[in-house]
């Protein structure tokens, strides 16, 4: 389902990096004011839009300081996110 290197926390997806993307589980809420940002859409599968992913581009991660929000977005969010079933 993600491409490149996919980082788990508490046994679901929080944060996968691929090429100069940053996929970001933020949950709805946060992504509201997400997407306004330059360098930042929602994560579309087929025609369907994720509600709790945004691909974060470069010019949104050029400093420290704003990986690290994006970092602690995705945190912040994970003990409210669904965990996959397990197979």
């Amino acid at each position: 389902m993600f491409r490149g290197v996919c980082f788990m926390v508490n046994g679901k997806m929080c944060v996968c990096v691929s090429g100069d993307e940053m996929l970001c589980r933020i949950g709805a809420g946060a992504m509201e004011t997400a997407l306004d940002e330059n360098g930042v859409r929602q994560m579309v599968m087929g025609n369907r839009a994720a509600k709790d992913f945004v691909y974060v581009g470069e010019e949104a991660l050029y400093s420290q300081e704003k990986f690290d929000r994006w970092i602690k977005l995705s945190l912040d969010f994970n003990p409210k996110a669904k965990a996959s079933k397990k197979k």
